[in-house]
């Protein structure tokens, strides 16, 4: 059994529970390549709060391209943020936003590690 907190030691709450969740009945060198690559793709809440700030400097859209949501990225960048009201949603819910984008990541890396193996 991996232990996620060596693996990934800057991932908390939920998200730990989550990977410790997927990683449970993986061998050492399996959770670790998995490791590897969810940290490459992984976004940290915190970058979405920043990106998301610069949506109040006229910007706004950058956290949902960031995290593959083109269409909402694009209807935020034409509508101010939709009208702003959008943006300070996003700020709000910057965590459930990279948690979400994350958890997609975690389940296609699970996925291409099952089928490779």
């Amino acid at each position: 059994m991996a232990d996620v907190l060596r693996l990934l030691p800057e991932i908390t709450g939920d998200e730990q529970a989550y990977i410790a969740g997927l990683i449970k009945d993986m061998d050492e060198t399996t959770a670790q390549t998995f490791a590897n690559v969810y940290r490459s793709r992984r976004k940290d809440p915190q970058t979405i709060l920043l990106l998301t700030l610069v949506g109040f400097l006229g910007i706004a859209g950058i956290q949902r391209f960031v995290v593959e949501q083109i269409g909402m990225g694009i209807l935020y960048l034409l509508t101010g943020g939709i009208c702003m009201i959008g943006t300070i949603i996003d700020l709000i819910n910057h965590r459930s936003i990279a948690f979400e984008y994350n958890q997609k990541q975690a389940q296609q890396i699970v996925a291409m590690i099952q089928s490779n193996g």
